[in-house]
């Protein structure tokens, strides 16, 4: 992995390993902490995943391909999205990287997002975009 500069966004879950890879990709559970998106995947290696929805009255599709999958431990994924303002070209994708390890009752869930222009750039996507979104996610595995 690592183009660039990484974002990296890490949650501490009450659920078992099991519940969080289930809010972490069934399509039902991601719209419920992804503002309403519409996850499309088979989620085996090689194949595309698309995320659709509507953003500020805007609607939107992101693409990217299962790179890795590892139930439930590891999920890799490459995502571009046309909000980022960037072509459709392979050198504008990033590739996220879930980790999840049971520690006892919980579950530790560390995303990294790699090809970011800058630290600055990549802190920022951690704070503003992965940690809440994590957060939705955190909910979604505990309930």
């Amino acid at each position: 992995m690592s183009r660039g500069f990484d974002a990296i966004a890490t949650v501490t879950v009450d659920a078992p390993r099991s519940a969080v890879w289930d809010a972490l990709t069934d399509p039902a559970k991601v719209k419920r902490y992804m503002h309403g998106t519409n996850l499309s995947t088979d989620w085996k290696v090689g194949s595309p995943i698309a995320w659709r929805g509507e953003w500020k009255g805007q609607p939107y599709e992101d693409k990217g391909k299962v790179l890795q999958i590892e139930p439930p431990r590891l999920l890799e994924f490459t995502h571009w999205s046309p909000m980022g303002g960037s072509e459709d070209r392979p050198e504008n994708y990033h590739t996220v990287r879930c980790e999840l390890a049971q520690e006892g009752a919980t579950t530790i869930l560390t995303l990294t997002q790699d090809n970011n222009p800058t630290q600055e750039d990549a802190d920022k996507m951690a704070a503003d975009n992965w940690g809440p979104m994590l957060e939705g996610l955190k909910q979604t595995a505990e309930q």
